[in-house]
Protein backbone atom coordinates (compact mmCIF):
# COMPACT_ATOMS: atom_id res chain seq x y z
CA UNK A 1 0.00 0.00 0.00
CA UNK A 2 1.35 3.47 -0.83
CA UNK A 3 2.21 5.68 2.12
CA UNK A 4 0.36 8.64 0.60
CA UNK A 5 -2.72 9.07 -1.53
CA UNK A 6 -1.98 9.67 -5.22
CA UNK A 7 -2.10 13.33 -6.30
CA UNK A 8 -5.38 14.88 -7.37
CA UNK A 9 -6.11 14.91 -11.07
CA UNK A 10 -5.90 18.25 -12.84
CA UNK A 11 -9.66 18.89 -12.95
CA UNK A 12 -9.81 18.56 -9.16
CA UNK A 13 -7.09 21.17 -8.71
CA UNK A 14 -8.30 23.66 -11.28
CA UNK A 15 -11.68 24.58 -12.69
CA UNK A 16 -12.33 24.76 -16.43
CA UNK A 17 -11.74 28.52 -16.86
CA UNK A 18 -8.35 28.25 -15.11
CA UNK A 19 -7.28 25.42 -17.38
CA UNK A 20 -8.50 27.20 -20.51
CA UNK A 21 -6.66 30.35 -19.43
CA UNK A 22 -3.47 28.32 -19.78
CA UNK A 23 -4.44 26.67 -23.07
CA UNK A 24 -6.09 29.59 -24.93
CA UNK A 25 -5.70 32.77 -22.83
CA UNK A 26 -6.67 35.20 -25.58
CA UNK A 27 -9.78 33.35 -26.79
CA UNK A 28 -13.22 34.69 -25.93
CA UNK A 29 -14.83 32.82 -23.05
CA UNK A 30 -18.05 34.64 -22.21
CA UNK A 31 -19.94 37.54 -23.77
CA UNK A 32 -22.65 39.40 -21.83
CA UNK A 33 -24.76 40.81 -24.66
CA UNK A 34 -26.82 42.99 -22.32
CA UNK A 35 -23.78 44.68 -20.76
CA UNK A 36 -21.85 44.55 -24.08
CA UNK A 37 -18.95 43.08 -22.12
CA UNK A 38 -16.88 40.10 -23.23
CA UNK A 39 -14.04 38.40 -21.34
CA UNK A 40 -11.22 36.27 -22.67
CA UNK A 41 -10.24 33.17 -20.72
CA UNK A 42 -7.31 35.06 -19.18
CA UNK A 43 -9.61 37.89 -18.10
CA UNK A 44 -12.27 35.49 -16.85
CA UNK A 45 -9.75 33.50 -14.81
CA UNK A 46 -8.53 36.68 -13.10
CA UNK A 47 -12.09 37.96 -12.46
CA UNK A 48 -13.03 34.62 -10.88
CA UNK A 49 -9.96 34.80 -8.64
CA UNK A 50 -10.97 38.33 -7.61
CA UNK A 51 -14.51 37.14 -6.89
CA UNK A 52 -13.13 34.31 -4.75
CA UNK A 53 -11.10 36.84 -2.80
CA UNK A 54 -14.16 39.01 -2.15
CA UNK A 55 -16.25 36.00 -1.15
CA UNK A 56 -13.57 34.82 1.30
CA UNK A 57 -13.72 38.20 3.03
CA UNK A 58 -17.52 38.31 2.95
CA UNK A 59 -18.53 34.90 4.36
CA UNK A 60 -16.92 31.90 6.08
CA UNK A 61 -16.00 28.79 4.09
CA UNK A 62 -18.99 26.59 3.32
CA UNK A 63 -21.45 29.49 3.39
CA UNK A 64 -24.26 29.64 0.86
CA UNK A 65 -24.25 32.62 -1.51
CA UNK A 66 -27.74 33.22 -2.92
CA UNK A 67 -28.24 35.17 -6.15
CA UNK A 68 -31.52 36.53 -7.55
CA UNK A 69 -30.85 38.11 -10.92
CA UNK A 70 -31.29 37.82 -14.64
CA UNK A 71 -28.43 36.33 -16.65
CA UNK A 72 -25.26 38.37 -16.31
CA UNK A 73 -21.51 38.02 -15.88
CA UNK A 74 -22.15 38.06 -12.13
CA UNK A 75 -23.62 34.52 -12.40
CA UNK A 76 -20.48 33.23 -14.10
CA UNK A 77 -18.16 34.86 -11.56
CA UNK A 78 -20.17 33.84 -8.51
CA UNK A 79 -20.56 30.23 -9.66
CA UNK A 80 -16.85 29.70 -10.26
CA UNK A 81 -15.84 32.13 -7.49
CA UNK A 82 -17.81 30.13 -4.92
CA UNK A 83 -16.10 26.94 -6.09
CA UNK A 84 -12.66 28.48 -5.63
CA UNK A 85 -13.46 30.08 -2.28
CA UNK A 86 -15.07 26.97 -0.79
CA UNK A 87 -18.59 28.45 -0.78
CA UNK A 88 -21.86 27.07 -2.18
CA UNK A 89 -23.64 28.97 -4.94
CA UNK A 90 -27.45 29.18 -4.79
CA UNK A 91 -28.93 30.79 -7.93
CA UNK A 92 -32.60 31.61 -7.40
CA UNK A 93 -35.51 31.51 -9.82
CA UNK A 94 -36.51 35.14 -10.34
CA UNK A 95 -39.88 34.04 -11.75
CA UNK A 96 -41.00 32.95 -8.29
CA UNK A 97 -42.79 35.18 -5.81
CA UNK A 98 -41.09 36.33 -2.62
CA UNK A 99 -43.06 33.86 -0.51
CA UNK A 100 -41.96 30.95 -2.74
CA UNK A 101 -38.34 32.09 -2.65
CA UNK A 102 -38.51 32.35 1.13
CA UNK A 103 -38.83 28.57 1.41
CA UNK A 104 -35.62 28.03 -0.56
CA UNK A 105 -33.75 30.72 1.32
CA UNK A 106 -34.94 29.44 4.70
CA UNK A 107 -33.80 25.96 3.69
CA UNK A 108 -30.28 27.01 2.61
CA UNK A 109 -29.73 29.91 5.06
CA UNK A 110 -27.39 31.91 2.80
CA UNK A 111 -24.89 34.30 4.31
CA UNK A 112 -25.73 36.86 1.64
CA UNK A 113 -28.46 37.24 -1.01
CA UNK A 114 -27.31 39.37 -3.93
CA UNK A 115 -30.11 40.63 -6.14
CA UNK A 116 -30.93 42.87 -9.08
CA UNK A 117 -32.82 46.08 -8.24
CA UNK A 118 -35.95 44.84 -10.03
CA UNK A 119 -36.23 41.94 -7.56
CA UNK A 120 -35.81 44.04 -4.42
CA UNK A 121 -39.26 43.29 -3.02
CA UNK A 122 -38.98 39.54 -3.64
CA UNK A 123 -35.53 39.51 -2.02
CA UNK A 124 -36.85 41.42 0.99
CA UNK A 125 -39.65 38.89 1.45
CA UNK A 126 -37.23 35.97 1.03
CA UNK A 127 -34.65 37.25 3.54
CA UNK A 128 -34.42 40.95 4.23
CA UNK A 129 -31.43 40.52 6.53
CA UNK A 130 -29.28 38.74 3.94
CA UNK A 131 -30.47 40.75 0.91
CA UNK A 132 -27.98 43.05 -0.78
CA UNK A 133 -28.95 44.96 -3.90
CA UNK A 134 -26.33 45.26 -6.61
CA UNK A 135 -26.39 45.64 -10.39
CA UNK A 136 -24.29 43.58 -12.75
CA UNK A 137 -22.10 46.57 -13.55
CA UNK A 138 -21.66 47.39 -9.87
CA UNK A 139 -20.65 43.83 -9.09
CA UNK A 140 -17.93 43.93 -11.75
CA UNK A 141 -16.64 47.18 -10.26
CA UNK A 142 -16.75 45.69 -6.77
CA UNK A 143 -14.63 42.66 -7.53
CA UNK A 144 -12.33 44.69 -9.79
CA UNK A 145 -10.78 46.25 -6.70
CA UNK A 146 -9.86 42.85 -5.22
CA UNK A 147 -6.48 41.15 -5.33
CA UNK A 148 -6.88 37.72 -6.99
CA UNK A 149 -7.16 34.85 -4.53
CA UNK A 150 -4.40 32.24 -4.78
CA UNK A 151 -5.28 28.84 -6.19
CA UNK A 152 -6.15 26.16 -3.64
CA UNK A 153 -6.61 22.41 -3.63
CA UNK A 154 -10.28 21.47 -3.52
CA UNK A 155 -12.25 18.54 -2.20
CA UNK A 156 -13.84 16.98 -5.28
CA UNK A 157 -16.84 15.80 -3.28
CA UNK A 158 -17.51 19.05 -1.43
CA UNK A 159 -20.83 20.81 -2.23
CA UNK A 160 -20.41 23.71 -4.63
CA UNK A 161 -23.93 24.37 -5.93
CA UNK A 162 -27.57 24.13 -4.82
CA UNK A 163 -30.22 23.90 -7.55
CA UNK A 164 -33.80 23.80 -6.36
CA UNK A 165 -36.33 21.59 -8.10
CA UNK A 166 -39.02 23.24 -10.20
CA UNK A 167 -42.02 21.80 -8.34
CA UNK A 168 -44.46 24.20 -6.70
CA UNK A 169 -45.90 22.05 -3.93
CA UNK A 170 -44.45 20.86 -0.65
CA UNK A 171 -41.09 21.73 0.84
CA UNK A 172 -38.51 23.03 -1.67
CA UNK A 173 -35.74 20.53 -2.41
CA UNK A 174 -32.21 21.71 -3.07
CA UNK A 175 -30.23 19.23 -5.18
CA UNK A 176 -26.60 19.23 -4.05
CA UNK A 177 -23.92 19.49 -6.72
CA UNK A 178 -20.27 18.78 -5.96
CA UNK A 179 -17.16 19.60 -7.98
CA UNK A 180 -17.21 16.00 -9.20
CA UNK A 181 -20.86 15.95 -10.31
CA UNK A 182 -20.50 19.36 -12.02
CA UNK A 183 -17.51 18.10 -13.96
CA UNK A 184 -19.19 14.83 -14.97
CA UNK A 185 -22.42 16.53 -16.05
CA UNK A 186 -20.57 19.16 -18.09
CA UNK A 187 -18.58 16.39 -19.75
CA UNK A 188 -21.79 14.60 -20.69
CA UNK A 189 -23.09 17.69 -22.48
CA UNK A 190 -19.80 18.31 -24.30
CA UNK A 191 -20.22 14.82 -25.77
CA UNK A 192 -23.95 15.08 -26.51
CA UNK A 193 -23.56 18.48 -28.17
CA UNK A 194 -20.16 17.69 -29.72
CA UNK A 195 -18.70 20.86 -28.22
CA UNK A 196 -15.14 21.94 -28.97
CA UNK A 197 -12.99 25.10 -28.77
CA UNK A 198 -14.68 26.13 -32.03
CA UNK A 199 -18.19 25.99 -30.57
CA UNK A 200 -20.15 29.12 -29.73
CA UNK A 201 -23.26 28.73 -27.57
CA UNK A 202 -26.09 31.25 -27.41
CA UNK A 203 -27.79 31.03 -24.03
CA UNK A 204 -31.30 32.35 -23.40
CA UNK A 205 -31.95 29.77 -20.67
CA UNK A 206 -31.77 31.23 -17.14
CA UNK A 207 -28.60 30.52 -15.18
CA UNK A 208 -30.71 29.42 -12.22
CA UNK A 209 -31.55 26.31 -14.26
CA UNK A 210 -29.42 23.19 -14.77
CA UNK A 211 -29.42 23.72 -18.55
CA UNK A 212 -28.20 27.31 -18.44
CA UNK A 213 -25.57 26.93 -15.74
CA UNK A 214 -24.22 23.42 -16.34
CA UNK A 215 -25.18 22.22 -19.83
CA UNK A 216 -24.53 25.56 -21.53
CA UNK A 217 -21.99 27.45 -19.41
CA UNK A 218 -19.98 24.75 -17.62
CA UNK A 219 -19.87 22.46 -20.65
CA UNK A 220 -18.72 25.28 -22.93
CA UNK A 221 -15.99 26.27 -20.46
CA UNK A 222 -14.85 22.65 -20.24
CA UNK A 223 -14.68 22.40 -24.04
CA UNK A 224 -12.88 25.74 -24.40
CA UNK A 225 -15.68 27.27 -26.44
CA UNK A 226 -17.49 30.56 -25.89
CA UNK A 227 -20.90 31.51 -24.54
CA UNK A 228 -22.97 34.51 -25.63
CA UNK A 229 -25.89 35.32 -23.34
CA UNK A 230 -28.53 37.95 -22.77
CA UNK A 231 -30.75 38.73 -19.79
CA UNK A 232 -34.03 37.50 -21.32
CA UNK A 233 -35.53 35.58 -24.22
CA UNK A 234 -36.76 37.85 -27.02
CA UNK A 235 -37.51 35.98 -30.28
CA UNK A 236 -36.38 38.72 -32.65
CA UNK A 237 -33.12 39.25 -30.73
CA UNK A 238 -32.42 35.51 -30.61
CA UNK A 239 -32.95 35.07 -34.35
CA UNK A 240 -30.79 38.12 -35.10
CA UNK A 241 -27.99 36.81 -32.89
CA UNK A 242 -28.03 33.37 -34.49
CA UNK A 243 -27.87 35.02 -37.92
CA UNK A 244 -25.06 37.43 -36.88
CA UNK A 245 -21.77 36.22 -38.46
CA UNK A 246 -19.72 38.22 -35.94
CA UNK A 247 -21.06 36.10 -33.09
CA UNK A 248 -20.62 32.85 -34.99
CA UNK A 249 -23.25 30.95 -33.00
CA UNK A 250 -22.99 27.20 -33.59
CA UNK A 251 -25.21 25.76 -30.83
CA UNK A 252 -28.46 26.87 -29.26
CA UNK A 253 -30.49 25.19 -26.52
CA UNK A 254 -34.14 25.91 -25.80
CA UNK A 255 -37.36 24.17 -24.80
CA UNK A 256 -39.92 23.23 -27.50
CA UNK A 257 -42.20 26.15 -26.60
CA UNK A 258 -39.35 28.57 -27.36
CA UNK A 259 -38.77 26.90 -30.72
CA UNK A 260 -42.44 27.33 -31.60
CA UNK A 261 -42.19 31.00 -30.64
CA UNK A 262 -39.10 31.50 -32.82
CA UNK A 263 -40.76 29.88 -35.83
CA UNK A 264 -43.83 32.09 -35.36
CA UNK A 265 -41.82 35.32 -35.22
CA UNK A 266 -42.39 37.83 -38.05
CA UNK A 267 -39.89 37.35 -40.85
CA UNK A 268 -38.65 33.98 -39.59
CA UNK A 269 -36.07 32.62 -42.05
CA UNK A 270 -34.98 29.05 -41.25
CA UNK A 271 -32.02 29.10 -43.64
CA UNK A 272 -30.53 32.21 -42.04
CA UNK A 273 -31.17 31.13 -38.44
CA UNK A 274 -31.97 27.68 -37.04
CA UNK A 275 -30.83 25.71 -40.10
CA UNK A 276 -27.36 27.27 -39.99
CA UNK A 277 -26.68 25.96 -36.48
CA UNK A 278 -24.40 23.00 -35.90
CA UNK A 279 -27.08 21.84 -33.46
CA UNK A 280 -30.42 23.03 -32.17
CA UNK A 281 -30.59 21.28 -28.79
CA UNK A 282 -33.89 20.83 -27.01
CA UNK A 283 -35.19 19.35 -23.77
CA UNK A 284 -37.12 20.22 -20.64
CA UNK A 285 -40.44 19.14 -22.15
CA UNK A 286 -41.65 16.61 -24.75
CA UNK A 287 -40.92 17.53 -28.36
CA UNK A 288 -44.17 17.38 -30.40
CA UNK A 289 -43.65 15.15 -33.45
CA UNK A 290 -45.19 17.70 -35.89
CA UNK A 291 -42.72 20.34 -34.68
CA UNK A 292 -39.78 17.97 -35.04
CA UNK A 293 -40.88 17.00 -38.54
CA UNK A 294 -41.26 20.66 -39.55
CA UNK A 295 -37.75 21.44 -38.30
CA UNK A 296 -36.25 18.50 -40.17
CA UNK A 297 -38.03 19.68 -43.32
CA UNK A 298 -36.36 23.09 -42.85
CA UNK A 299 -32.93 21.45 -42.69
CA UNK A 300 -32.45 21.97 -38.94
CA UNK A 301 -30.13 19.61 -37.03
CA UNK A 302 -32.41 18.93 -34.06
CA UNK A 303 -30.97 17.06 -31.09
CA UNK A 304 -33.60 16.29 -28.51
CA UNK A 305 -32.31 15.30 -25.08
CA UNK A 306 -33.24 14.59 -21.49
CA UNK A 307 -31.85 15.56 -18.12
CA UNK A 308 -32.89 16.64 -14.66
CA UNK A 309 -31.99 18.99 -11.84
CA UNK A 310 -30.56 16.11 -9.81
CA UNK A 311 -28.31 14.62 -12.49
CA UNK A 312 -27.86 17.02 -15.41
CA UNK A 313 -27.57 15.73 -18.98
CA UNK A 314 -28.48 12.04 -19.29
CA UNK A 315 -29.67 11.42 -22.86
CA UNK A 316 -28.99 13.04 -26.19
CA UNK A 317 -29.71 12.45 -29.87
CA UNK A 318 -26.57 12.16 -32.07
CA UNK A 319 -25.95 15.06 -34.45
CA UNK A 320 -26.68 12.78 -37.38
CA UNK A 321 -29.70 13.87 -39.41
CA UNK A 322 -30.45 10.41 -40.76
CA UNK A 323 -30.62 9.01 -37.23
CA UNK A 324 -32.66 11.99 -36.04
CA UNK A 325 -35.28 11.38 -38.72
CA UNK A 326 -35.32 7.62 -38.21
CA UNK A 327 -35.73 8.00 -34.44
CA UNK A 328 -38.05 11.00 -34.41
CA UNK A 329 -39.57 11.50 -30.97
CA UNK A 330 -36.61 9.89 -29.22
CA UNK A 331 -34.32 11.61 -26.72
CA UNK A 332 -31.36 9.64 -27.98
CA UNK A 333 -28.91 7.38 -26.20
CA UNK A 334 -27.35 7.48 -22.75
CA UNK A 335 -24.58 10.05 -22.22
CA UNK A 336 -21.10 8.59 -21.48
CA UNK A 337 -21.23 9.14 -17.71
CA UNK A 338 -24.83 8.04 -17.23
CA UNK A 339 -26.16 4.58 -16.43
CA UNK A 340 -29.89 4.23 -17.19
CA UNK A 341 -32.40 1.53 -16.32
CA UNK A 342 -36.11 1.28 -17.16
CA UNK A 343 -37.92 -0.55 -14.37
CA UNK A 344 -41.43 -1.55 -13.37
CA UNK A 345 -43.18 -0.62 -10.14
CA UNK A 346 -41.27 -3.40 -8.34
CA UNK A 347 -37.86 -2.20 -9.53
CA UNK A 348 -37.41 -4.95 -12.13
CA UNK A 349 -35.97 -4.13 -15.56
CA UNK A 350 -38.62 -4.17 -18.29
CA UNK A 351 -38.25 -5.56 -21.80
CA UNK A 352 -37.34 -3.28 -24.74
CA UNK A 353 -40.39 -1.37 -25.90
CA UNK A 354 -42.16 -1.54 -22.54
CA UNK A 355 -42.76 1.59 -20.47
CA UNK A 356 -41.24 1.93 -17.02
CA UNK A 357 -39.61 4.43 -14.69
CA UNK A 358 -36.15 5.79 -15.43
CA UNK A 359 -33.58 4.96 -12.77
CA UNK A 360 -30.20 6.69 -13.02
CA UNK A 361 -26.69 5.92 -11.79
CA UNK A 362 -23.24 7.37 -12.37
CA UNK A 363 -21.00 10.25 -11.27
CA UNK A 364 -23.43 12.99 -12.31
CA UNK A 365 -26.11 11.98 -9.79
CA UNK A 366 -26.64 14.25 -6.79
CA UNK A 367 -25.53 12.87 -3.42
CA UNK A 368 -28.87 14.09 -2.07
CA UNK A 369 -31.02 17.04 -1.10
CA UNK A 370 -29.79 19.81 1.14
CA UNK A 371 -30.91 19.47 4.74
CA UNK A 372 -33.53 16.89 3.74
CA UNK A 373 -32.53 13.29 4.58
CA UNK A 374 -36.11 12.05 4.22
CA UNK A 375 -36.38 13.23 0.61
CA UNK A 376 -32.90 11.88 -0.10
CA UNK A 377 -33.79 8.40 1.17
CA UNK A 378 -37.04 8.41 -0.81
CA UNK A 379 -35.24 9.40 -4.03
CA UNK A 380 -32.91 6.39 -4.11
CA UNK A 381 -33.54 2.67 -4.43
CA UNK A 382 -32.12 0.27 -1.86
CA UNK A 383 -29.16 -0.43 -4.16
CA UNK A 384 -28.39 3.23 -4.87
CA UNK A 385 -30.21 4.07 -8.13
CA UNK A 386 -31.81 7.52 -8.35
CA UNK A 387 -35.52 7.26 -9.14
CA UNK A 388 -36.31 9.96 -11.70
CA UNK A 389 -40.11 9.88 -11.55
CA UNK A 390 -40.18 9.91 -15.38
CA UNK A 391 -41.55 7.12 -17.56
CA UNK A 392 -39.79 6.02 -20.74
CA UNK A 393 -39.26 3.21 -23.24
CA UNK A 394 -36.00 2.04 -24.80
CA UNK A 395 -35.86 0.30 -28.17
CA UNK A 396 -33.61 -2.54 -29.28
CA UNK A 397 -31.00 -0.03 -30.51
CA UNK A 398 -30.70 1.68 -27.12
CA UNK A 399 -32.67 4.80 -28.05
CA UNK A 400 -34.91 6.18 -25.30
CA UNK A 401 -38.28 7.86 -25.67
CA UNK A 402 -39.76 9.75 -22.73
CA UNK A 403 -43.37 8.73 -22.23
CA UNK A 404 -44.42 11.00 -19.39
CA UNK A 405 -44.00 11.68 -15.71
CA UNK A 406 -44.38 8.32 -13.95
CA UNK A 407 -46.72 9.92 -11.42
CA UNK A 408 -48.86 11.53 -14.15
CA UNK A 409 -49.88 8.19 -15.65
CA UNK A 410 -53.49 7.36 -14.86
CA UNK A 411 -55.50 4.16 -15.19
CA UNK A 412 -58.77 4.30 -17.12
CA UNK A 413 -60.85 1.13 -17.15
CA UNK A 414 -57.79 -0.93 -16.22
CA UNK A 415 -55.60 0.54 -19.00
CA UNK A 416 -52.50 2.70 -18.41
CA UNK A 417 -52.75 6.12 -20.05
CA UNK A 418 -49.75 8.44 -20.40
CA UNK A 419 -50.93 12.06 -20.83
CA UNK A 420 -47.98 12.94 -23.06
CA UNK A 421 -49.24 10.54 -25.73
CA UNK A 422 -52.66 12.21 -25.68
CA UNK A 423 -51.04 15.65 -25.75
CA UNK A 424 -48.99 14.66 -28.80
CA UNK A 425 -52.16 13.60 -30.62
CA UNK A 426 -53.87 16.89 -29.72
CA UNK A 427 -50.90 18.98 -30.85
CA UNK A 428 -51.08 17.31 -34.27
CA UNK A 429 -54.45 18.99 -34.82
CA UNK A 430 -54.52 22.31 -36.69
CA UNK A 431 -55.97 25.02 -34.50
CA UNK A 432 -54.37 23.79 -31.26
CA UNK A 433 -51.45 25.89 -30.09
CA UNK A 434 -50.81 24.07 -26.80
CA UNK A 435 -52.35 21.21 -24.83
CA UNK A 436 -52.10 19.61 -21.41
CA UNK A 437 -53.84 16.46 -20.14
CA UNK A 438 -54.36 15.13 -16.62
CA UNK A 439 -56.20 12.17 -15.15
CA UNK A 440 -59.25 12.98 -13.02
CA UNK A 441 -61.59 10.78 -10.98
CA UNK A 442 -64.55 9.12 -12.69
CA UNK A 443 -67.26 6.96 -11.12
CA UNK A 444 -67.43 4.52 -14.03
CA UNK A 445 -63.85 4.23 -15.30
CA UNK A 446 -61.89 5.07 -12.15
CA UNK A 447 -60.01 7.84 -13.97
CA UNK A 448 -60.46 9.63 -17.29
CA UNK A 449 -58.57 12.31 -19.14
CA UNK A 450 -59.18 16.04 -18.90
CA UNK A 451 -57.68 18.06 -21.74
CA UNK A 452 -56.80 21.75 -21.40
CA UNK A 453 -56.35 23.35 -24.79
CA UNK A 454 -54.97 26.67 -25.96
CA UNK A 455 -56.49 27.64 -29.30
CA UNK A 456 -54.36 28.96 -32.13
CA UNK A 457 -54.80 32.60 -33.06
CA UNK A 458 -57.87 32.07 -35.27
CA UNK A 459 -59.85 30.80 -32.25
CA UNK A 460 -62.31 28.75 -34.36
CA UNK A 461 -61.79 25.43 -32.60
CA UNK A 462 -64.66 23.90 -30.62
CA UNK A 463 -65.24 20.90 -28.35
CA UNK A 464 -66.83 18.75 -31.07
CA UNK A 465 -63.91 19.17 -33.45
CA UNK A 466 -61.44 18.17 -30.75
CA UNK A 467 -63.42 15.04 -29.89
CA UNK A 468 -63.73 14.04 -33.56
CA UNK A 469 -59.96 14.43 -33.98
CA UNK A 470 -59.30 12.26 -30.91
CA UNK A 471 -61.74 9.61 -32.15
CA UNK A 472 -59.59 9.20 -35.26
CA UNK A 473 -56.23 9.35 -33.47
CA UNK A 474 -56.57 7.55 -30.15
CA UNK A 475 -57.85 4.34 -28.62
CA UNK A 476 -61.15 4.86 -26.84
CA UNK A 477 -59.70 4.62 -23.33
CA UNK A 478 -57.12 7.32 -24.17
CA UNK A 479 -59.61 9.88 -25.49
CA UNK A 480 -60.15 12.77 -23.07
CA UNK A 481 -63.63 12.80 -21.53
CA UNK A 482 -63.39 16.48 -20.60
CA UNK A 483 -62.24 19.33 -22.82
CA UNK A 484 -61.49 22.79 -21.44
CA UNK A 485 -60.26 25.80 -23.41
CA UNK A 486 -57.79 28.11 -21.61
CA UNK A 487 -55.77 31.19 -22.51
CA UNK A 488 -52.47 29.55 -21.55
CA UNK A 489 -51.06 26.56 -19.70
CA UNK A 490 -49.22 26.96 -16.40
CA UNK A 491 -45.58 26.00 -16.89
CA UNK A 492 -42.43 25.85 -14.80
CA UNK A 493 -39.31 27.86 -15.63
CA UNK A 494 -38.01 24.86 -17.60
CA UNK A 495 -41.15 24.66 -19.73
CA UNK A 496 -42.84 21.69 -18.04
CA UNK A 497 -46.64 21.81 -17.69
CA UNK A 498 -47.63 22.17 -14.04
CA UNK A 499 -50.06 19.26 -13.92
CA UNK A 500 -51.03 19.92 -10.30
CA UNK A 501 -52.27 23.37 -11.38
CA UNK A 502 -54.41 21.78 -14.10
CA UNK A 503 -55.89 19.38 -11.56
CA UNK A 504 -56.72 22.29 -9.27
CA UNK A 505 -58.25 24.17 -12.19
CA UNK A 506 -60.43 21.18 -13.05
CA UNK A 507 -61.50 20.73 -9.44
CA UNK A 508 -62.46 24.40 -9.32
Amino acid sequence: MPAERPPLTDWMRRDAPARQAQLRPGAMAVNDLTLARALTYRELDRAIAQTASWLSRTAPAGARIAHLARNSLAHVLLFYGCARAGHIYQPLNWRLAGAELAGMVTDAEPAVLLHDPEFAEAARQADGAAAREITGEAFLALIGAEAPAPARTIDADAPVLLLYTSGTTGRPKGAIWTHRTVYASAYNFTQVGELSPHAAMLCDTPFFHVVGLLATLAASMQAGGRVHFGDRFTPQDTLARIADPTLGVTHYFCVPQMIQTLRSAPGYDAAATLAKLRALLSGGAPMPAPLAEALHAEGVCLSNGYGMTEAGTLLGMPLDRAIQKAKIGSCGVAAPMASIRIVDKDGRDVAPGEAGEIWVGGPTVTPGYWNNPEATRAAFSADGWFKSGDAARVDKDGYFTIVDRWKDMYISGGENVYPAEVEAALLAMPGIADAGVVGVSDDKWGEVGAAFIVRASDGALDDGAVRAHCDAMLARYKRPHHVRFVAQLPRTASGKIQKQELRRLFAG
